[in-house]
């Protein structure tokens, strides 16, 4: 099959890419998610996405808009509180998210102690807390369908699956890229100019991937409240010398090839010559790599959070969901939740670096 724009070595790869089914439907399968909890917003929260009230369109899905404008009186308007929703339905309408929780958002529309377990049925459109001093006002929030329960908190567990998905991915991706990037360089580096400059390097990589990187990690939360960027920072520390090796023997073995010489000899930079020259070669062999070192940092960022380690406060966790299946062995929905997310994801990134591999694999005949 010939595509427009692509030389035959790339519809080569393409076709063999697609002729491996699973890693294809994999593919579009993880995309598809992906897609889907990228604009989570939009899936699960507790606030409208749209407001019409008294003749004007509002978007409290991306504006905070005082409570002022509906005749209430604090900084931020609950859109689940009796008042406010009579008002607005008074004057307009409400257009609600599927979910209408998001990810810190906790319920109180079941008398049971959390966690709660999965309920298909609608109570209320708001629910309060029933509290004696007659303040209950400020303990009402928002009650809906709890698909997959609750966790030990009163947050519902497909609203903080959804959140937590698209963190992970995210997370994932910016380790995975920012970590390919340094790698790749550092190893084009050792691996073209060789001699001392290899020497050292080596030898610097192997002090420093001796480091316990838990043991500094644990020193860096006693310091700092482990957050996103805290986190990726910390495992990009180590992180990036996943592909020096690969990266490096490709250099090696390509600096003394016949192109490179001619190169040299009509005078092109050594720049140049890396990376215009040896580099999109080299790289054959490191992209069937970076689906794997995705679910790497995945599955590494899910074993901080179920650890402690990880991400703090209400941040959407799968690890944290899996800690709490341990904790609450009464409600098995957390535990099948998170480990079926995690089991799902892994599986759809390892049968993508499969395909990818199929892809990239010379002597694979075109399928």
């Amino acid at each position: 099959m010939k595509r427009k724009g692509l030389s035959p070595l790339n519809v080569r790869r393409l076709n063999n890419f697609k002729a491996n089914r699973r890693g294809w439907w994999s593919l579009w399968i993880f995309l598809a998610l992906f897609l889907l909890t990228l604009f989570a917003e939009l899936v699960a929260n507790e606030r409208p996405l749209i407001v019409s009230y008294k003749g004007e369109l509002l978007f409290p899905v991306l504006v905070d808009y005082p409570e002022e404008k509906f005749g209430g009186f604090y900084a931020v308007t609950r859109y689940y509180d009796p008042f406010i929703r009579e008002e607005i339905e008074a004057n307009g309408w409400m257009l609600h998210a599927p979910i209408r929780y998001d990810h810190t958002t906790r319920s109180y529309a079941s008398q049971m102690p959390y966690p709660i377990a999965p309920t298909w049925t609608l109570d209320a459109d708001v629910a309060c807390a029933n509290l004696p001093n007659g303040t209950e006002d400020a303990f009402c929030g928002p009650s809906g369908y709890h698909w997959l329960g609750t966790d030990d908190q009163g947050r519902d567990v497909l609203a903080r699956l959804i959140y937590g998905f698209r963190l992970s991915v995210l997370f994932g991706l910016t380790l995975t890229i920012i970590s390919s990037v340094i790698g790749i360089s550092a190893g084009a580096v050792q691996g073209y100019f060789g001699g001392w400059t290899d020497l050292l390097f080596q030898r610097f990589i192997e002090i420093w991937t001796s480091i316990p990187s838990l043991y500094l990690l644990l020193i860096f939360s006693a310091f700092f409240v482990p957050g996103f960027w805290t986190l990726l920072f910390i495992l990009l520390l180590f992180s990036w010398v996943a592909l020096v090796g690969l990266v490096r023997a490709e250099f090696l073995r390509g600096r003394n090839l016949e192109y490179v010489r001619a190169a040299r000899a009509l005078g092109l930079s050594d720049m140049r010559i890396m990376f215009r020259h040896i580099l999109p070669n080299a790289m054959v062999a490191t992209i069937t790599f970076l689906p794997f070192i995705l679910s790497g940092s995945i599955t590494t960022l899910t074993a901080l959070d179920f650890l402690g380690l990880g991400l703090q406060g209400d941040a959407p966790s799968l690890g944290e969901l899996l800690a709490q299946g341990k904790e609450n062995r009464n409600a098995p929905w957390l535990g099948l939740t998170g480990f079926l997310t995690i089991s799902i994801m892994l599986s759809l990134l390892i049968f993508v670096g499969e395909a990818v591999r199929d892809a990239f694999d010379p002597r694979k005949v075109e399928g």
